[in-house]
């Protein structure tokens, strides 16, 4: 493995509630910065829960797990998966016959130590909820995206997520907005995204409109991100970009131009910001 260009940077991608999406934004991620030329690894740390091997189309490569290389049954290096599409993205995967209380903080900053050494990013896809899982996924990481669907009960859980990241000293917690439909914020049936930030009161790094093609993505192990035609794997590509800081403009999906213009220059001041990821 060739050591990367510059710091490693560790995030935890996390959110209150299951099924937001959380995991298929770490697949299209981290595919998104590999295809941007940086060296990049996805942890599963849904222990006993694995998906992410799936989504990533990795399921068949799979060797040895995360809970095997925590307890020296084999190395890091024995236990990634190299993604058969793009030579700079890697996949450690979740044991599924084991449970996440069988992981401690410890090990997990142990094994976040090592792969500092080896890539650009490591993205880390955390268990959905507040227990033992969510604090193994944090307890390394340098910052925090929390993904959400415009939903009521994912927002509320999504704002306990951010005050307990808040609470475990995280200064510099994003937000992505999955699954937006613009035409039902319209009409008054959704929650915009300014809804959203007057609320959640962090910092938006992403929107990804509603795409069918997702769940077929998903399905055949090809990230929604491969796709040239597909509204959401664009926005995957755009949010990779702001990953390493890159100004991106938002895509304007609501119609709202006076919003828009205003999260345009929120923008500016958010990327100049020195605890932007």
């Amino acid at each position: 493995m060739k050591k990367p260009s510059h710091e490693c940077q560790v995030v935890v991608i996390t959110s209150g509630k299951g099924g937001v999406g959380k995991t298929t934004t770490v697949a299209n991620v981290s595919m998104g910065l590999a295809n941007l030329g940086y060296k990049v690894v996805a942890l599963d740390l849904d222990i006993g829960l694995k998906k992410l091997d799936l989504i990533m189309g990795l399921e068949n490569r799979v060797i040895y797990d995360i809970v095997q290389v925590l307890e020296g049954e084999c190395t890091i290096k024995q236990a990634v998966v190299k993604d058969r599409r793009n030579p700079n993205l890697y996949m450690l995967p979740a044991a599924q016959t084991r449970n996440k209380e069988d992981v401690t903080e410890e090990q997990i900053k142990k094994l976040i130590a090592e792969l500092r050494k080896e890539f650009d990013f490591v993205l880390l896809d955390s268990p959905a909820g507040i227990e033992q899982g969510f604090r193994n996924a944090i307890a390394a990481a340098d910052w925090a995206v929390v993904v959400t669907n415009p939903e009521i009960s994912a927002v509320r859980d999504a704002d306990r997520i951010i005050g307990m990241l808040e609470s475990a000293q995280f200064n510099n917690i994003k937000l992505i907005v999955n699954r937006i439909r613009p035409e039902m914020v319209k009409d008054g049936d959704m929650l915009s995204i300014e809804d959203l930030l007057n609320h959640l009161c962090i910092d938006l790094i992403g929107i990804v409109p509603e795409d069918t093609r997702v769940v077929i993505s998903t399905n055949t192990g090809e990230p929604i991100i491969l796709s040239q035609n597909s509204l959401a794997g664009k926005a995957f590509s755009n949010i990779a970009r702001r990953f390493t800081k890159e100004e991106v403009p938002f895509m304007n999906l609501e119609h709202n131009d006076s919003f828009w213009e205003k999260l345009k220059n929120m923008g500016r001041s958010v990327f100049s910001s020195k605890q932007v990821g």
